[in-house]
């Protein structure tokens, strides 16, 4: 059978692999995806279901990560108002907690100046009056609420959205496929997968491994392997509960780590979701096949005592619960501190043939996806842009 030649060959159609295809399909550029299970079957649907700047990481000083984040979450609230909604955030102030009322009122200030002072950027506090109204939280000791804006998504949704937009473009999609291995060979790349339970080959200019935390076991299959970037893989477990909060997400702060510096303190969400409420996150290094990550009782003891502290009249009844990984980098400190900035690696500085992409974050898929296309831009050849990613609307496909 003859060789199917490509621009790019993309591995893995979570978020962003299915963005760097459309990105791709986008600037006239032929892509083939290749995805193992299905769309968003790992990591891209086993999020916090957020798109928001990451108010957490003004702390460690990503503030352009966070300006980043921000711009594309304007970006999707314009282009997929089916799929992204504005939210309503309230972070509780107690005596116990550690980040205190000046410190937020700071960081909203900032996170609103790098927000673009919009109208989605405002802030305020909850008038006491008000707080019986919140939820069942509780207002034993509680001092002041802040509210600001954020938004949430159906992950899944959304990464089905985009790729139905790549193909929409020409984008082409083999699923479930499996990657068998390449080979790098001048400035072109073989490859050879298996479909429908025939093997293919396939050549490409450039190939994109986005397989999330199956990167490296891609990477190692590709000769001359491309130099791997060390990570850990960093568990992150939701619990879904009955009953709903009806006035939006709630920002807390774990209440049971008094020994934990307070800008390395996780944050638990509590928010509603398809009617019910959904509990998370957790930061648990995790060492196995990325396919059998499983939700720990440690994990979900740890996220309950959160919500009895916090909401104690609510049910800690586990109705499903599911567990995501998260590619960071190796470091010795503690997962929720690491930064959450996105890696590039290439197998050489210039005309790059493999590009592997290490961490990413769902809201700022579009803006990687254009990050890697201009990095491999001298690897391809020169086409037509037929369409901006920038004004294509998402609908639910």
């Amino acid at each position: 059978m003859s060789t199917e030649r490509f621009d790019l060959i993309i591995i893995g159609a979570g978020i962003h692999g299915v963005g760097v295809a459309q990105a791709a399909a986008a600037t006239g550029h032929s892509a083939l995806v290749l995805e193992q299970t299905a769309l968003a079957a790992g990591t891209s649907s086993r999020s916090s279901k957020l798109i928001h700047g990451g108010l957490r990481y003004l702390e460690s000083g990503q503030f352009s990560l966070v300006r980043e984040c921000l711009r594309e979450r304007a970006l999707l609230l314009r282009l997929a108002p089916e799929l992204v909604r504005l939210t309503p955030f309230y972070i509780p102030i107690y005596p116990h907690t550690h980040r205190r009322p000046w410190q937020l009122y700071a960081g909203l200030s900032l996170y609103a100046l790098l927000g673009g002072l919009g109208a989605a950027a405002r802030f305020d506090t909850v008038p006491r009056p008000r707080w019986s109204q919140l939820d069942g939280l509780d207002t034993s000791g509680l001092q002041q609420v802040f509210r600001y804006n954020d938004a949430q998504t159906d992950d899944a949704a959304l990464t089905r959205a985009v790729m139905h937009s790549a193909t929409q473009l020409g984008a082409e999609l083999r699923m479930p496929a499996t990657f068998l291995d390449a080979v790098v060979n001048g400035d072109a790349v073989s490859v050879r997968y298996r479909y429908q339970n025939r093997e293919y080959s396939a050549s490409a200019r450039v190939v994109i491994n986005a397989a999330g935390p199956w990167v490296n076991h891609v990477a190692s299959l590709i000769t001359p392997a491309p130099p791997p970037v060390p990570v850990d893989l960093v568990q992150g477990t939701h619990l879904v509960l009955p009953g709903t909060m009806s006035h939006g997400v709630y920002y807390l702060e774990a209440p049971q780590e008094p020994a934990v510096a307070a800008r390395h303190r996780r944050a638990v969400f509590v928010m509603p979701w398809q009617g019910l409420t959904l509990l998370g996150t957790t930061e648990t290094v995790y060492h196995g096949d990325p396919g059998a990550v499983t939700p720990l009782p440690e994990e979900q003891d740890y996220l309950l005592t959160t919500l009895r502290h916090y909401f104690p009249q609510h049910s800690t009844e586990v109705t499903a619960a599911f567990a995501g990984l998260r590619v960071l980098p190796r470091s010795r400190g503690a997962a929720f501190a690491r930064s959450r900035e996105t890696i590039l690696q290439t197998d050489r500085a210039t005309r790059p043939r493999v590009l592997s992409i290490y961490g990413g974050k769902l809201t700022a898929y579009r803006a990687t996806a254009a990050a890697v296309l201009t990095r491999v831009a001298a690897s391809l050849p020169d086409r037509a842009p037929v369409a901006d990613t920038r004004r294509l609307p998402l609908t639910p496909a």
